[in-house]
């Protein structure tokens, strides 16, 4: 596969992910703009690694528990993506 393909798709999937992170944005702005009476918890998360150990991390079980998920596949993908090149 050439460096080159690999390139463009990394760059691409960077640029699709700043304009998810600018749809949710503007979404949860005009989300909370509506409606400020209702009370509403907000819950986040999140996965760091460090070398190959990922360190999960989440404001409850719920999301820490999503987020081991989430560091488990990008474990795996990262394995896979390692092997092939």
């Amino acid at each position: 596969m050439d460096l080159n393909v690999l390139f463009d798709v990394g760059f691409i999937l960077i640029f699709i992910g700043i304009i998810v992170l600018f749809i949710g944005m503007i979404r949860e702005a005009s989300k909370s703009s509506n409606q400020q009476e209702d009370k509403q918890k907000t819950q986040v998360g999140g996965v760091i690694f460090i070398g190959p150990i990922p360190i999960v991390f989440g404001s409850s079980k719920n999301i820490a528990k999503w987020m081991l998920i989430v560091a488990i596949v990008l474990f795996v993908l990262l394995v896979i993506f390692y092997f092939i090149i």
